[in-house]
């Protein structure tokens, strides 16, 4: 009965979508201003009818339905209760039907929150919402239906992909998913402005939080995953350009570009065609991600089952979005004339140039990602394209885009000079070069390289923020009360650029990681990295619905037990799978990694790793979402937008 009523709900939220998108644009174009005042009733009930079918799914995999197709595909009864509610959204179906989830939220967010939003916009923007939903409700009622029956249902599932049984994987898609579809929202915007005709200050400041508050999920979702991929498949790798991490890369350069461009609109009203560009071509690459995972012709750990007839569906919606978009942004960009000017060398600059890199790096990984399966349908060639490629094509951009970001606050708006912004930043540009070299003596150039622009970064905004508060020229006590009533922007702004420099130092300090196999027996020792590792004992530990061997390994230095670690595998009977389970020991600059390898005749291999500095690339992740989250706290954000000025040529 649960799962009759779930996909009522969905059909129900289906038809809400679909009036929703229909009625609001209708509306919005005719002032109707009835119509125009459902926009959040709508919304909201488009939001309680697709919960209710969430809650349905949730339900059955919580009480092991197996008469429900899904839940017998990715589930079973010994699992434990946590990885069968979460299993949820582990598999294709129910991850479209989270996708729906947040979209939904998406739309009942901006009818919650909108209420300082002229009424044409905000049915315009609940509409476009409404209109992408219904495109996906569809789907999931079609071709992704995740409350199909089968009869007779079996007596126990096949469980999930042992892969997932983790609590970092468990609950990355939400928060991926968060950043993904949230990008929806400034894509709603954008088409609710080509419909108007009209971008203004008070349009960028009403899209910049929405941005901003995806890019956060969406940073802290890639750091998750990336931190998953470190310490539970084994390779001590936290990214490995992978197709399926490639996919979540895209939106989230293009998204940056997109919150910088946004201020560039609120502050002084210009890039205003590049902006929307920027929306609607972020949320167009979170679609090709969906569509990538999906459809088969990427081969992943990440990616869901191969399932072409589902991917040309996702195909021919991600075509629905993107050509009526961009025919759309073809005919009216003209009419969104820029209305400030500024020079080449003038923060604005520098915020183009940012952006330009941004893209640049973004279409470099798009082509690398894409190549080898177009490759493979046109001429029939298998390729592969693998981290050195894109090692080689990222870098060389990537050094500019570092260099230049931390030039660009020290600039005035409009027009700048050099000079000033050297007087901010000499002691800074020192410093990393000081650091630079030093690396140079002691490690390879690589290493050296990123740690001068971690450093460079790092103090680049620790310099934007003395110079605000006018560190050392006035009196301390004065500085700190400058400190207290600078906008919560700009600190998080400069916080979220310390970030990404403390994620760089943690990439530079990986380069210089060492690594050792070695197959030991109980009692047998090693030398690796200036410690000696010893192989205690190895033993059987069952599980749920695994078993697992799990390893005593000490780590001594100097005759004194500095760590004792208990890396194990763990094999699944039902699905005849094996994983790795890593341990870790970390003081936050280093990490003493193990991973177990094949078990015989009593011993057991052994990945012994040294990696330097590797929490900080996950610690400057945190970093630079809490930098979002401390530029959404700012007020400025939360009162209303400025007034919107007369109308100005109609469309």
């Amino acid at each position: 009965m649960i799962p009759e009523l779930g996909n009522f709900a969905l059909a129900l939220a289906c038809c809400i979508a679909a009036t929703q998108a229909v009625l609001l644009l209708l509306g919005a174009q005719g002032r109707e201003v009835r119509l125009m005042a459902m926009a959040p009733g709508l919304a909201f009930g488009q939001l309680i009818a697709i919960g209710a079918s969430f809650a349905a799914l949730a339900w059955s995999n919580a009480v092991s339905d197996f008469s429900v197709r899904n839940v017998a595909e990715f589930s079973q009864s010994q699992a434990p209760l946590f990885y069968k509610v979460t299993g949820t959204w582990g598999n294709h179906d129910g991850s479209i039907l989270l996708w729906c989830l947040v979209l939904a939220i998406c739309g009942a967010a901006v009818g919650a929150f909108g209420s300082n939003l002229p009424a044409s916009l905000r049915a315009r923007v609940i509409g476009v919402l409404g209109a992408v939903a219904a495109g996906f409700l569809l789907f999931a009622l079609t071709a992704s239906n995740p409350f199909t029956r089968i009869w007779p249902p079996p007596m126990q599932g096949q469980g999930m992909n042992p892969l997932l049984q983790d609590p970092a994987l468990a609950i990355h898609p939400p928060i991926l998913y968060l950043g993904y579809v949230g990008f929806s929202v400034p894509f709603a915007f954008a088409i609710a402005a080509l419909l108007e005709g009209r971008i203004d200050a008070a349009w960028g400041r009403w899209v910049r939080p929405w941005a901003l508050t995806s890019w956060c999920f969406l940073t802290a979702g890639i750091a998750l995953g990336s931190w998953w991929a470190y310490y539970d498949l084994g390779w001590g790798g936290f990214w490995f350009w992978d197709p399926v991490e490639n996919s979540s890369l895209l939106p989230w350069l293009t998204g940056t570009a997109l919150i910088h461009s946004a201020i560039v609109v609120e502050k002084r009203e210009s890039l205003k065609t590049w902006t929307v560009l920027l929306a609607i071509v972020t949320f167009s690459l979170s679609l090709s991600g969906t569509f990538l995972t999906r459809s088969g012709i990427l081969n992943s750990v990440h990616a869901f089952a191969v399932a072409p007839t589902r991917g040309l569906f996702i195909l021919a919606l991600l075509g629905l979005v993107m050509v009526p978009s961009l025919l759309l942004f073809a005919l009216r960009a003209p009419v969104l004339a820029p209305a400030g000017l500024f020079a080449v060398l003038s923060r604005e600059g520098a915020i183009v140039l940012n952006n330009i890199l941004l893209c640049s790096i973004a279409a470099v990984v798009f082509t690398g990602t894409l190549y080898p399966p177009f490759a493979a349908l046109l001429a029939g060639e298998q390729l592969s394209v693998g981290a050195p490629f894109f090692n080689s094509t990222v870098l060389p951009l990537a050094v500019p885009l570092v260099l230049a970001m931390s030039i660009g606050p020290a600039l005035s708006w409009k027009r700048a000079e050099l000079f000033p912004a050297f007087l901010r930043l000499w002691w800074a540009a020192l410093a990393a070069a000081a650091v630079g070299i030093v690396a140079a003596l002691g490690w390879h150039g690589l290493a050296a390289l990123g740690f001068a622009g971690a450093a460079w970064l790092i103090l680049g905004a620790l310099a934007d923020i003395a110079q605000r508060i006018r560190l050392f020229r006035i009196r301390f006590s004065e500085s700190f009360a400058r400190l207290a009533g600078l906008p919560l922007g700009a600190i998080g702004a400069a916080v979220a650029h310390a970030g990404l420099g403390v994620t760089i130092a943690g990439i530079a300090g990986m380069t210089l990681a060492s690594q050792r196999v070695v197959f030991l027996h109980p009692g047998q020792s090693t030398d690796f990295a200036g410690y000696r590792w010893t192989l205690q004992s190895l033993d059987r530990v069952p599980g749920p619905d695994f078993v697992s061997r799990v390893a005593s390994l000490e780590a001594s230095r100097n005759g004194r037990t500095v760590a004792v670690l208990h890396p194990a595998d763990r094999k699944f009977p039902v699905q005849g799978t094996a994983v790795t389970d890593t341990a870790i020991r970390t003081n936050l600059l280093v990490d003493l990694y193990s991973a177990l390898g094949n078990v015989r005749n009593g011993g057991a291999e052994v990945r012994l790793r040294y990696d330097p500095l590797a929490p900080w690339i996950w610690l400057g992740a945190v970093v630079m979402a809490l930098g979002g989250g401390l530029s959404l706290a700012d007020r400025r954000l939360r009162v209303g937008a400025p007034a919107r000025r007369g109308a100005r040529v109609p469309v």
